[in-house]
């Protein structure tokens, strides 16, 4: 997943933009035909460039929970919980969230931006938060056999 944030952050300016650009469209495109709405292709084309900054946002938010939830899972599976599993993931993603920006900074036509490592950052999260979720709930019938075989000790 690191290698693919960073491939997406060594593209130009233009290339990002256009990146960006032909995910809205289609999204339009989809919603335009699952929802029967007859768009005319101007008129799929505004409502693609007024979606694409929430689009490019939402893309950075998904990338960095799929890397949180990479970080996060195998630090549970060994042990790591609670709080220390938050910081320590937490400090690994965001901390690569900030490499990532600084790596724009030297890409032509991109630039550094705090507003995106908060949005990583919200994506890291609740990456953490749903490995969090989704192991105790996995473990929790583990968790039952066990306290009943102490107490019927």
């Amino acid at each position: 997943m690191m290698v693919l944030i960073f491939s997406f952050s060594a593209q130009n300016g233009t290339t990002s933009s256009q990146l960006s650009y032909r995910a809205s469209h289609k999204i339009v495109e989809i919603g335009n035909y699952v929802l029967d709405k007859n768009l005319e292709d101007w008129q799929i084309d505004a409502y693609a460039e007024r979606i694409e900054g929430p689009v490019r946002k939402l893309a950075h938010m998904t990338e960095y929970f799929i890397l949180a939830i990479a970080v996060a899972l195998p630090f549970y599976v060994y042990g790591l919980r609670g709080f220390p599993l938050l910081f320590v993931a937490g400090i690994i993603c965001v901390g690569f969230a900030c490499t990532d920006e600084y790596h724009q900074s030297l890409v032509a036509g991109r630039g550094p931006s705090l507003r995106d490592i908060c949005i990583d950052s919200i994506g890291v999260f609740f990456g953490i938060t749903l490995v969090r979720i989704v192991c105790w709930t996995a473990l929790a019938p583990a968790r039952a056999l066990s306290r009943r075989k102490r107490s019927a000790r």
